[in-house]
């Protein structure tokens, strides 16, 4: 029986379908900034993908912290790592939960300093500016290429449980956030 919250054993439903879901709408916001990065100006394609990057991004960023809060109520329950590999599974975790919030935070931030404002599924989030805020506006500069980092981290993650975990171990560390 599929229990919601996380066991020694293996990740419950709510982590499972956290984590699957996050991992489809991140692949969706990797390649829409692929995309935007790669793709001519005038791309019909590139322009569509763009035109949800920051309403997925926000979306992204409310998972987050649902998912680590959710995390920090399972903590107790969740399967260990241990040993070195473990340890460094455990870093390798927190830098993929830092970036996931640091990444669109940079951005709402560089919003708040900006004269576009920003809207979320229609409402207006933060008011657009007369003037920019120089020291905002810095900061999010960091929004692109430490999504680039974070991307960089994300295909480390499926490496490892795919290659390190399933092929050469041959252990069930995948099998816990499977089902």
């Amino acid at each position: 029986m599929t229990t919601l919250s996380d066991t020694p054993k293996r990740y419950g439903l709510v982590s499972r379908a956290l984590h699957w879901g996050m991992a489809a709408l991140f692949a969706v916001q990797f390649l829409s900034a692929a995309a935007h990065w790669a793709l001519p100006r005038e791309n019909a394609l590139r322009e569509a993908l763009w035109s949800y990057h920051a309403t997925l991004g926000t979306t992204l960023l409310i998972l987050v912290i649902l998912r680590g809060i959710w995390g920090l109520i399972n903590i107790s329950r969740r399967p260990s790592h241990s040993g070195t590999m473990g340890q460094a599974a455990k870093v390798g975790h927190i830098a993929l939960y830092l970036l996931m919030a640091v990444v669109p935070s940079l951005k709402l931030l560089a919003y708040a300093g900006g004269t576009r404002g920003f809207t979320y599924l229609g409402i207006e989030i933060l008011s657009a500016r007369i003037t920019e805020i120089s020291w905002m506006q810095a900061l999010g500069g960091w929004h692109g290429e430490l999504g680039w980092v974070l991307a960089f981290l994300v295909v480390g993650h499926i490496a490892m449980a795919c290659i390190w975990h399933r092929i050469i171990l041959r252990d069930d560390t995948l099998k816990r956030m499977v089902g």
